[in-house]
């Protein structure tokens, strides 16, 4: 008769290897080498139900300030103005700053994000307005983005999630006319009622900054006291 201490033990072993294994190697179908990364998904840690919830039954209107931030974009005129919107979401700031920009792009790595734009921009929007603002499929590693083909470049609650964060800045700075402006806004890296958990994956201000200047904007402003839960980094291209 088998030792029944030497099956459990086996047991053990074999339960260890099987809950290991799978979060350890790619799938067979998911190309190991050479995949374009997109700019936001890699949040298997984060409590995201958590944040969710939180995030979107209070009013982010009033905590985001959507007005202030977008008045950033530019010199408060965008009428001849092209804006790019990276990790546009459902479209919170893309279809506000539509009607004061000549186009705006909002970019995501879901399509579900852009088809819901595409349908409710129909109801929200005057029909003449319509045609300014339109939805793009990004990669994680880049922006779809030709060269200068933006005036100013907007990336909120997002930034935190690029894994290759300066890489990133560097292939997006060639897409924006030159002088044009690229703002961030992301949660602090301290206590809030609001935000991603847990507070580690968040980017710091200070680090975002230097990661600004390494990829070559200029005049590279820190705003870290108009908003509660998150701060704004305005540069240049």
């Amino acid at each position: 008769m088998p030792d029944l201490r030497v099956l459990y033990w086996v047991c053990l072993l074999a339960i260890g290897m099987v809950s290991c294994t799978p979060d350890e190697s790619p799938t067979p179908t998911e190309p190991v080498s050479n995949a374009p990364e997109r700019v936001s998904e890699r949040v298997d840690s984060f409590d995201l139900d958590g944040f969710k919830a939180t995030y979107e039954n209070t009013d982010r209107v009033v905590w985001q300030r959507p007005n202030l931030i977008i008045g950033l974009l530019g010199n408060g005129d965008l009428s001849d103005k092209t804006i790019a919107d990276i990790g546009s979401g459902p479209g919170f700031f893309a279809k506000r700053i539509t009607p004061l920009a000549e186009k705006v792009i909002a970019l995501d790595i879901d399509q579900n994000f852009l088809d819901f734009i595409d349908s409710t921009k129909v109801l929200e929007l005057a029909a003449d307005i319509q045609p300014r603002l339109e939805t793009r499929l990004t990669p994680r590693d880049a922006p779809s983005l030709s060269v200068k083909e933006v005036d100013a470049v907007l990336i909120v609650n997002t930034f935190m999630y690029i894994e290759n964060k300066l890489a990133y800045l560097q292939k997006l700075r060639p897409c924006i006319q030159e002088g044009g402006r690229l703002v961030i806004v992301d949660f602090k890296r301290k206590r809030t009622a609001l935000g991603p958990r847990p507070r580690s994956h968040r980017a710091p201000l200070y680090q975002v900054e230097d990661l600004l200047h390494e990829a070559g904007y200029k005049n590279v402003q820190a705003i870290d006291t108009e908003l509660n839960y998150q701060y704004i980094l305005i540069a240049e291209a």
